[in-house]
């Protein structure tokens, strides 16, 4: 059995691949509370950048953390199309997660549906990521800690659109951020300690890129996507400033313009 270290560049990729969870969070959660007060045209743009906020966060996640994955006595490549994949899917399920809130008249049932589409989908995600590693040897998994963390990445989802629904202050969100951040982090490492390796020692070439060539440069492009959409969402006035501000431009009753 080769020896699994989850944090092979130290508390480096843990700590950053939260903050991106948290990032990716706090920004898809503001998106749909802005939604949440628009209509039209307006709701849906807002709807799908927090699905694609979300997404991104929970992707660029589960990929900093794989950063810091490694096996003795075996490299890891990470096979392309299957990588890419896994970020299409992440991005596919939350934004049928975020629009079933969105758009849903039944609260209720709208939320439970968007969790547990949205809790499955951030799983696939995991497990298609975890798919697409190459090495030498033999990838199997606990069941029960599978079990687990999908019951986590459903749990997790589902209290993400509760938070949508129901918090609108910044002070509220960022708790629910840092909450959020901590759940995504823990389904992820539960998925990952029910990995085992049976590795079988080989001088072939893997298939495949390395993290390095491939994972740090496009999770260094979406973690900078995150970072430029919050600063948009804090730049950009709300529904209720750009009705005070309207207000304010119409003139007084009874004064001559």
């Amino acid at each position: 059995m080769g020896h699994l270290d989850h944090a092979a560049l130290g508390w480096l990729t843990p700590a950053l691949s939260y903050a991106m969870a948290c990032t990716g969070a706090a920004l898809g959660l503001r998106c749909t509370v802005r939604a949440l007060a628009a209509t039209g045209r307006s709701r849906r743009n807002w709807l799908v950048t927090a699905a694609s906020a979300i997404g991104t966060g929970i992707w660029t996640m589960h990929f900093v953390a794989m950063l810091g994955f490694a096996v003795t006595g075996t490299d890891i490549r990470y096979d392309v199309p299957l990588t890419l994949l896994s970020l299409l899917v992440a991005m596919v399920v939350v934004c049928a997660g975020v629009f079933a809130v969105g758009y849903g008249r039944d609260r209720g049932r709208a939320l439970f549906l968007g969790g547990l589409t949205t809790g499955l989908g951030v799983a696939s995600m995991h497990y298609l990521g975890m798919a697409a590693v190459r090495l030498h040897g033999d990838v199997t998994y606990d069941p029960v800690l599978v079990g687990l963390s999908v019951l986590i990445a459903v749990v997790a989802a589902t209290a993400a659109l509760w938070a949508a629904l129901n918090i609108k202050s910044p002070v509220a969100v960022t708790i629910a951020s840092l909450i959020m951040g901590a759940a995504v982090s823990s389904m992820h490492y539960t998925g990952m300690f029910a990995v085992s390796v049976r590795v079988t020692p080989s001088g072939a070439v893997l298939p495949g890129a390395t993290a390095m060539q491939f994972i740090f440069p496009l999770a260094v492009g979406l973690g900078s996507y995150l970072f430029l959409t919050s600063a948009f969402v804090a730049l950009s006035p709300t529904a209720g400033e750009r009705e005070a501000s309207a207000s304010a431009q119409r003139p007084v009753e009874g004064v001559a313009p």
